[in-house]
């Protein structure tokens, strides 16, 4: 059994309480400069915001594939950690995307990938 690449942020060891975490991990708390310790981040979240991208990018350096340029979403995803995390929304309907829309995150070369999941 493979195991999916996890989203990997790093969370606040120091300061007065500072329990700061952040994706992508960072050495320093962006919050108050402590050190962080490596954490591997919640999968499922709800989209915060999101836009559809429904205009081909400027070539180059974009390459269309194969079929053709079709419109995507992208947006924020919120994680039970409190952070939001930017994504691309894998969905054949960009439509149905909305506010609240559960997801699961998928970690990879790049910017993460979202998948609605059912409730």
């Amino acid at each position: 059994m493979t195991t999916a690449p996890a989203l990997r942020g790093s969370r606040c060891i120091g300061g007065a309480g500072c329990t700061a975490t952040v994706y992508p991990a960072q050495d320093t708390c962006p919050r108050c400069a402590a050190p962080t310790a490596p954490v591997v981040l919640s999968t499922d979240g709800r989209v915060w915001t999101w836009t559809v991208q429904r205009i081909a990018p400027k070539a180059p350096p974009y390459v269309a594939p194969p079929g053709g340029f079709r419109a995507f979403a992208v947006g924020y995803v919120e994680l039970a950690e409190g952070i939001r995390v930017a994504a691309v929304i894998d969905t054949a309907d960009v439509d149905a995307v909305h506010v609240g829309l559960p997801v699961r995150l998928h970690a990879g070369g790049g910017v993460p990938r979202a998948t609605p999941i059912e409730e």
